[in-house]
């Protein structure tokens, strides 16, 4: 039987390009819209933070690992490219400062062969331990060592060095916020092609049904360990951007507060999308250095912010945005803003009777000797004043029952339309 010569069409998806289009018109537009030298270092923060996230994102979201040491693989591929860099400074190592990040992520892959073979052994909570071990461990060596980890002081250094082609030398912020964006862009667009291949769809059945995957023949230690590697490795290439962009690396990097963070901020912004750990970059870096600077209390907020969203949106801020985008595509969506708009009034109101009083239990607590009184958005209060607190309460009580309120009309009204579109999809099946 004759073979037959046939063209098949497949069309290329159009909104997968457009999608990365913008995704690489705002890393390269992002800066010229805002030119302080602030905004500068905050967008060079975001690209560092989006890379790890991602990488965090590839254990948590598609491995099913929670894991609590993944600050040891950016933080060690962050010393090791400080290391590499003053070398380079010494001029013994000829490398360019442009692929001092890849230095930094090879060394993190080969400290997740090293560590990651026992770590994945287990799944699950015990591998939640192991890396919360291994963790502290490092941690606690970091300040053993000085001779490699620089003791408290840490481990200073000079970006600009080695050689300069085209006359970029990395002094200047936007220079190295474009290399950090294009490693951004890259690292990226790799994470999310690992997604689409036969790993990234093995490791989210190995997160799923781990005795189904063993039955058909996986060995899921071998496709935990290999995908932590993967992983360590964008880690690491986040911790040598992050060395070129303060010059100086500390013990702080590989700290369980900094492991923390990236779970928390994955969490945050939605470890079930790719997309989501973009956002939860952002916001890590808008809490650690707009949010820090507002208020001492941040750290509080922010926990009380992860409380609720574990309560009502376990899946972060982009399960809300997939959510409301499902609802538009049925045309439903404008019938919810109002509800929308009073949801966020209501809230903004709960949120300022809790924040006055939270300020002046601060205020009184870390402020006491410059006296009782506080400015609060414009407004001076009396942290010992019986008027003050009578009133931070009213205004949050109100606002809650408000809230309520709200809540619960946007309930009966998402309940419908929900219950609209599960007929509607029904309905399109039998056609």
């Amino acid at each position: 039987m004759a073979n037959k010569n046939y063209y098949e069409f497949k069309p290329h998806n159009v909104g997968r390009w457009i999608i990365w289009g913008l995704f690489a018109a705002v890393l390269l537009v992002a800066p010229m819209l805002f030119r302080s030298s602030l905004a500068h270092t905050m967008l060079s923060q975001m690209g560092i933070a989006i890379i790890v996230c991602l990488s965090y994102n590839m254990l948590l979201g598609q491995g099913g690992m929670l894991s609590f040491g993944h600050a040891v693989y950016s933080g060690m591929g962050s010393f090791l490219a400080v290391h590499t860099l003053n070398l380079v400074t010494k001029g013994q190592w000829p490398i360019p400062v442009s692929l001092i990040p890849i230095v930094g992520g090879l060394s993190a892959a080969f400290f997740a062969v090293l560590f990651g073979y026992v770590t994945t052994k287990k799944a699950a909570t015990p591998f939640a331990m192991i890396t919360l071990g291994i963790g502290e461990l490092v941690w606690a060596s970091s300040l053993m060592f000085p001779e490699f980890f620089g003791g408290e002081g840490g481990i200073s250094t000079n970006r600009v060095t080695g050689p300069k082609p085209l006359g970029i030398t990395f002094g200047p912020q936007i220079q190295l916020y474009y290399l950090i964006a294009v490693y951004t862009f890259i690292c990226t667009g790799l994470m999310f092609a690992f997604t689409r291949t036969p790993l990234g769809r093995i490791i989210n059945a190995v997160r799923d049904n781990p005795e189904r995957v063993e039955f058909v023949g996986y060995d899921t230690q071998k496709v935990r360990y290999i995908v932590f590697i993967i992983a360590a490795f964008f880690a690491g290439i986040s911790g040598g951007l992050a060395t070129l962009n303060f010059e100086i690396v500390t013990s702080e990097v590989v700290s369980g507060p900094r492991s923390g963070a990236y779970l928390l901020f994955t969490f945050l912004g939605g470890a079930t999308f790719f997309f989501g750990p973009i956002i939860g970059g952002i916001l890590m870096v808008l809490a650690f250095v707009l949010l820090s600077e507002l208020t001492k209390a941040w750290l509080l907020y922010l926990g009380l912010v992860f409380l609720f969203m574990v309560m009502y949106a376990p899946g972060g801020i982009a399960s809300l945005i997939m959510m409301n985008f499902r609802v538009a595509a049925f045309g439903r969506l404008k019938e919810l803003w109002v509800s929308y708009l009073a949801l966020a009034v209501t809230a903004l109101i709960v949120l300022l009777g809790a924040a006055a009083m939270i300020e002046m239990v601060y205020h009184l607590q870390l402020n006491a000797a410059l006296g009782p009184k506080l400015k609060f958005l414009g407004a001076e209060l009396d942290a010992k004043g019986v008027n003050s607190w009578f009133g931070a309460a009213f205004v949050m009580l109100t606002g809650i029952g408000l809230f309520e309120v709200a809540r619960r009309h946007f309930s009966r009204q998402w309940g419908e339309i929900q219950e609209f579109i599960e007929k509607e999809m029904k309905r399109r099946e039998t056609l």
